[in-house]
């Protein structure tokens, strides 16, 4: 069958309705995104965000985005991107608000510079074509002091069951580059569902270091885990003395820290300071 798959079509046609498919998997999930609420908590300990500067926006917001209905019950003036159109179309559907979702790419934001004072990256980067290019546009869409959030692969990560949720394949995260990339030629030609048909897979890994250099070429001068801003009197953290005690030592001990970030790593903050300038300006 995968043989004569493409007999009678162009190999770079990729597997069929592969695009629907993807729209119509993850359409069919619901509930909220994990970490948005948690997220904004940290960001206000962060930095306090007033006025014009609460305008945030969502980059691949996907069919149904519950992270910008959470953003504007926050009191954020929030919009998003998308790229698939399948997903552009459900997503207005969704919000009942066809101006607050723009076609578009996290390397090409059709937005004007310096609006945004928050941008919210989660389960992206891993998926686009040039993270270089994409933290780029989001530091020119930002405001100076301004914050984006990312969430994203993490290359270190143990998962439990050892398969991660971008792809049915166990330990993918480990595996060398090259065998990635087999997988991922794989997946978009003839096995699909081992990435939940996705059209655009994951095809970058990182660390929390890859994060933080590649943040600085964009021109981001600080970076912070969620382990350094989130509040010690959460619920998450308060209800469990291992948590405090672990937090405490994390925080302000290099080498502990270190080894906390090879697990927890994917999620970082990055503040553009306030008197940025493009790179290479």
């Amino acid at each position: 069958m995968k043989r004569e798959l493409y007999s009678n079509r162009p190999l770079s046609a990729g597997f069929p309705d592969l695009e629907q498919r993807g729209v119509d998997v993850h359409a069919s999930h619901q509930g909220s995104h994990p970490y948005t609420l948690a997220v904004l908590d940290c960001l206000d300990r962060l930095v306090r965000l007033e006025g014009e500067d609460r305008r945030a926006l969502v980059i691949g917001c996907g069919p149904k985005p519950n992270a910008v209905r959470d953003l504007l019950n926050r009191g954020y003036e929030t919009c998003a991107v998308e790229p698939m159109l399948g997903s552009v179309a459900l997503a207005r559907e969704f919000l009942k608000a066809p101006e607050r979702v723009r076609v578009g790419t996290a390397e090409a934001i059709p937005f004007e510079s310096s609006s945004f004072g928050f941008v919210l990256m989660e389960s992206v980067l891993e998926h686009v074509d040039s993270p270089p290019r994409a933290l780029a546009e989001v530091f020119r869409v930002l405001k100076p002091g301004g914050v984006l959030y990312v969430y994203t692969t993490n290359r270190t990560k143990l998962h439990p069951g050892l398969r991660t949720s971008e792809y049915s394949v166990r330990g993918f995260n480990w595996f060398p580059k090259l065998v990635q990339e087999c997988y991922v030629f794989d997946m978009l030609h003839y096995s699909p569902e081992l990435a939940n048909y996705n059209p655009r897979p994951a095809v970058h890994w990182f660390t929390f270091a890859t994060l933080c250099g590649l943040g600085r070429e964009a021109g981001f001068g600080q970076f912070y885990s969620p382990l350094d801003v989130i509040d010690e009197r959460s619920a998450f953290v308060a209800r469990s003395r291992i948590r405090r005690w672990a937090l405490e030592r994390v925080r302000y001990r290099p080498w502990l820290r270190a080894l906390a970030l090879t697990q927890s790593g994917g999620a970082i903050f990055m503040l553009k300071r306030l008197e940025s300038a493009a790179p290479g300006a």
